[in-house]
């Protein structure tokens, strides 16, 4: 068994959820749940099936980010993942209605950060055993920066 660590980057104002799912119904289900849930999204979902023909599926309202989701995807692919870019929106807005889909397993990170992907490789295929999401810790917030956050929460909308 190789190990291998794939980094995805994804550009500022983007945000992105990288899961694990087991049917290829997941594209349309996690697609019909978002635009209920926030119709008129941006955003782009690419899965890899894991196998048949082990394509990469994927749905998409917006075509940059089609591209860049397929291109991650290829990157990673690994079994049964999926990744979904997200622009104008958080991955808070509609992280419960994705766990909720019943072919959804798991969820690695929902995140704005650089992440790396850990794979492990066989010889049959690939599967993500983890993700680092952003950086080490470097303290503990002081009175100003529990200030800041706080004013950061008020100016995006989820706290009075």
């Amino acid at each position: 068994m190789d190990y291998k660590t794939e980094i995805v980057e994804i550009n500022t104002g983007l945000n992105m959820i990288i899961g694990q799912s087991h049917f290829i119904k997941t594209v349309k289900d996690i697609y019909e749940i978002i635009m209920s849930t926030l119709p008129g999204a941006k955003f782009s979902l690419a899965f890899c099936e894991a196998s048949g023909p082990c394509l990469i599926r994927y749905e998409s309202t917006d075509e940059d980010l089609k591209e860049k989701a397929i291109d991650i995807a290829k990157e990673l692919s690994a079994g049964h993942c999926f990744v979904i870019l997200m622009k104008d929106m958080y991955p808070i807005n509609i992280l419960n209605q994705i766990k909720q889909v019943p072919e959804v397993c798991n969820i690695f990170c929902a995140t704005q950060n650089p992440v790396q992907v850990i794979i492990a490789e066989t010889e049959q295929g690939r599967g993500i055993l983890g993700v680092i999401d952003g950086n080490k810790s470097k303290g503990v917030e002081s009175k100003e920066d529990k200030e800041n956050r706080r004013e950061f929460l008020r100016k995006i909308g989820y706290t009075l």
